[in-house]
C-alpha cells in the first residue's frame, strides 16, 4: 500500500509542470474568448483550443478531481438560489417537465436508428449510445445487454462535447437574454459561508454515490444548496471568480478528451456520433417553440431544457445569459431520474420498435 501511494504521488509532482501548462492554455484560451466576445468564453475557449491540441496528438493533463470541483461549485451555487418561491414555480411546471422528458427520449430513440445505421453497430449498441443517461451507467448497462461499452462511452463524450460546441452560440441566436441573477462581486462574509457550505455539499456527493442517480459531483451539491436555501439557512450569489474557475476547469476536462487515438481508432462509430449530436440539437432546437408556447417561459430557457448535453455545461449557459438557471436545472434533473428508472423498459419497447424480441438483438 504504502509503495503504491508512493508510486502516485511521484507520478503526481512529474505531471504538474503538465497540469500547470494545461491550465494557463485554457485560462489564454478563456481570456481570448471573452475579448472576442463569444458566448461562455472560459468554458468554450479551453474546451475548443483543447480540444484541438488535444486532437492533434499533444497530451494535456488535468488535474485529479478537477472537473468534480468545478461541478461541485456549479451545483452549490445553483441550489443555493432555489426559494420556496422557486420550488413553487418547479411545482406549476411539473406537466411540462413530464412532457419535455418524454419528448427527449423520444428523440434521442429516434436518433438511435439513424445512428445504427451509418455507425453499423450492433442495435444495443445504439441504442444506449444516444440515450440520455450518465455516461458510465449507459456504458455499464450496454455491456450487460451485449453492446460496445467503448463505443457508447465515445459517443456520448461526442454528444455533450458538440452540444456544448453548438448550444451556446444557437442560444445567442434567439436574441434577448434573460432577467436572472447575474454573477455578484465576493465579499468576505459571503465568501466564508460558502466554503462552509462544503461541508454539506461533500455530503451530498457522498450519499447520491450511494444511489442510482449519476454525476454525484454535480446533483449532491445541488441538492444540498437546494435544502440550505429553500430552508433560508443560507442564501449566497455566484462569486464571478468561483463561476470563472469552474468554466476553465470544465472546458479543459472536456478539451483533454479529445485523444487521436481514441477517435481514430472507430472513425465511422465517431462520425454516427457526431450526425446524431446535431440531429439531437436540432431537435431540441425545434421542440423549444412548442415549450416556450405552452410554458411562457423564454424560447432560450426552454431550448437548453431540452438540450441533449450535460447539466453541468446547460445550467452555465443559462447562467452566462442571465436566465432561470434553476428552471433548467430542474427540467434536466426530472429527465436524469426518469431515464435511470425507465431505461430498461425503454429498452425493451426500442427493441420491439425493430421488430425484435425484448431484450435481445440481431
Amino acid at each position: 500500500m504504502k509503495s503504491t501511494r508512493a508510486t502516485e504521488l511521484r507520478q503526481w509532482r512529474a505531471a504538474l509542470p503538465r497540469i500547470a501548462a494545461t491550465y494557463a492554455i485554457a485560462a489564454i484560451a478563456g481570456y481570448t474568448f471573452a475579448i472576442a466576445g463569444l458566448p461562455l468564453p472560459w468554458m468554450l475557449g479551453p474546451f475548443f483550443v483543447g480540444g484541438v491540441l488535444s486532437a492533434a496528438g499533444l497530451d494535456l493533463k488535468t488535474m485529479p478531481y478537477g472537473r468534480e470541483c468545478g461541478q461541485m461549485a456549479v451545483g452549490l451555487i445553483v441550489g443555493l438560489r432555489f426559494t420556496p418561491a422557486t420550488l413553487m414555480t418547479m411545482v406549476s411546471l411539473l406537466p411540462a417537465m413530464v412532457a419535455a422528458t418524454l419528448y427527449v427520449m423520444a428523440y434521442t430513440m429516434l436518433a438511435s436508428f439513424g445512428f445504427q445505421y451509418l455507425a453499423r453497430t450492433k442495435p444495443v449498441t445504439a441504442f444506449f449510445s444516444t440515450a440520455a443517461g450518465g455516461v458510465a451507467d449507459m456504458a455499464y448497462v450496454a455491456q450487460q445487454k451485449g453492446g460496445d461499452p467503448s463505443s457508447v462511452a465515445m459517443v456520448h463524450a461526442l454528444r455533450v462535447s458538440t452540444t456544448v460546441a453548438v448550444v451556446p452560440f444557437l442560444a445567442t441566436a434567439f436574441g434577448t437574454e434573460g432577467g436572472g441573477a447575474m454573477a455578484e462581486r465576493p465579499d468576505p462574509q459571503s465568501m466564508i459561508w460558502l466554503v462552509a457550505a462544503l461541508i454539506p455539499a461533500l455530503v451530498g456527493v457522498a450519499l447520491v454515490k450511494r444511489s442510482p442517480l449519476p454525476n454525484a459531483w454535480l446533483i449532491g451539491p445541488m441538492l444540498a444548496g437546494i435544502l440550505l436555501g429553500v430552508t433560508n439557512i443560507l442564501h449566497v450569489g455566484a462569486p464571478e471568480p468561483i463561476l470563472l474557475i469552474a468554466q476553465i476547469l470544465l472546458g479543459a476536462w472536456l478539451g483533454s478528451q479529445f485523444r487521436r487515438e481514441v477517435i481514430g481508432g472507430l472513425p465511422r462509430v465517431a462520425l454516427a456520433g457526431v450526425a446524431a449530436a446535431l440531429f439531437m440539437i436540432c431537435a431540441a432546437f425545434f421542440g423549444s417553440w412548442l415549450l416556450s408556447v405552452a410554458t411562457g417561459l423564454s424560447r432560450t430557457t426552454s431550448f437548453l431544457a431540452l438540450a441533449p448535453a450535460a447539466m453541468t455545461e446547460m445550467v452555465l449557459t443559462a447562467r452566462a445569459m442571465h436566465l432561470d438557471a434553476e428552471i433548467v436545472t430542474a427540467f434536466h434533473v426530472l429527465r436524469i431520474l426518469v431515464v435511470c428508472s425507465t431505461i430498461l423498459l425503454v429498452f425493451r419497447i426500442f427493441n420491439r420498435a425493430r421488430g425484435a424480441h425484448a431484450d435481445h438483438n440481431e
